[in-house]
Order: C-alpha cells, then structure tokens, then sequence
C-alpha cells in the first residue's frame, strides 16, 4: 500500500483536534454560569474567646444578663466568648462581639453573634443582633465605619445608627415574628422537669 507522506507540521494540528474531539464534554450544570453568585471577601477575622473575669467579659455578661439568666433558671450555663475590634478610623469607636454558646442557645445554623458598639467610652449599644457563621472586618466601609463580613458572602453595612444586611430577606416576615415569639415564651417560662 502506497502512503503519501505528511508534512511536519501537521502531527501537531491532528495531536490537538484529537485530544479535543476525545475529551469528555463538561456536565451541564457547569455551562450555566450563575445568575448571581456572591463574591468571597476575606477580611480582618473576628477572633472570639473566653476572657474570664475580664472587662470584656463583664461587659457582654452585664449586656446580655437577661439571656444569662433565663439559661441558668434552665439549669444551664452557656460560654461567652468575646472578640473586640475597632470599626472606624475614630479612636474612640470599639466594637464588643458577644456569642453565647450552650445546648439551649444554638441551632442548627450555628451560635449566634451580637455586636455591640461604643463610642467615646459611653454605654454600649447593641448595633447589630443573632448573626451566625465567622465574621471579618471587611477592608470596605460605609458611613465611616467598616462593612462586616458574615460567613464570606453576607456583608452587613452601616446605615448610621446600625448595621443592615444586604442579602435580600426572605419573603415569609411572618416566619421572623413567630421565632420571635417563640424565643420570648421560653425566656418566661418556668425550667422544664
């Protein structure tokens, strides 16, 4: 049998055609590129530990004595773990992140975190209520004080006064209320036997 002999050049362009032509096609969920996918931001981690007997720690548990003592009429004894960090360029603007972790406190998102802002060495004011998930001071800001990081994707965003969330909220207000509800019943109700 009589070949004609190929050029040089063309092992190549036929290497390639066939790796392309016999390589497997990619799953269809990986064609359709997300309406809106949420960007990563990695900031200034919010380290949260137990500080006995500390000033943090006295602060967060005279913030949060309410809840402290609901747990223990329950016969609990949650851990506090506290973090500090400042959220603006104003020396006198410090940020306390409370969580209080016990059987009773947590679900299945997690602890939740609150924040608490003070200003000029004034009161503490609860700035930002039950977040769950890692939070980082994100390298953004608005208002003059520093966006928050919750979980990667969920930035929270001064307005002011507080910080609101700019993942758009779930359509059931109704779900929120009755939560809500249900957390003030078990604040007054007596220990269970």
């Amino acid at each position: 049998m009589f070949r004609l002999p190929r050029p040089p050049h063309a092992l190549p362009i036929l290497a390639a055609t066939l790796a392309i032509t016999l390589a497997p096609a990619p799953p269809p969920a990986a064609l359709a590129a997300p309406r809106h996918r949420p960007s990563a931001e990695t900031g200034d981690p919010v380290t949260l530990a137990q500080q006995p007997g500390g000033a943090l720690d006295q602060a967060a548990r005279a913030l949060n004595a309410h809840d402290l003592a609901a747990a223990a009429r329950r016969g609990d004894t949650p851990v506090v773990l506290v973090g500090s960090a400042p959220l603006s360029a104003h020396a006198g603007d410090t940020a306390l992140f409370v969580q209080l972790q016990s059987a009773d406190l947590c679900g299945s998102a997690g602890c939740a975190t609150s924040v608490y802002l003070r200003r000029d060495r004034r009161d503490w004011v609860k700035v930002l209520d039950s977040i769950s998930g890692p939070i980082a001071l994100s390298r953004h800001s608005h208002g003059g004080m520093r966006d928050l990081i919750v979980d990667r994707t969920d930035r929270w965003v001064w307005n002011g006064t507080t910080y609101r969330d700019t993942m758009p909220a779930a359509s059931d207000t109704g779900l929120r209320q009755s939560i809500e509800r249900f957390q003030a019943r078990r604040r007054t109700e007596p220990p269970p036997r």
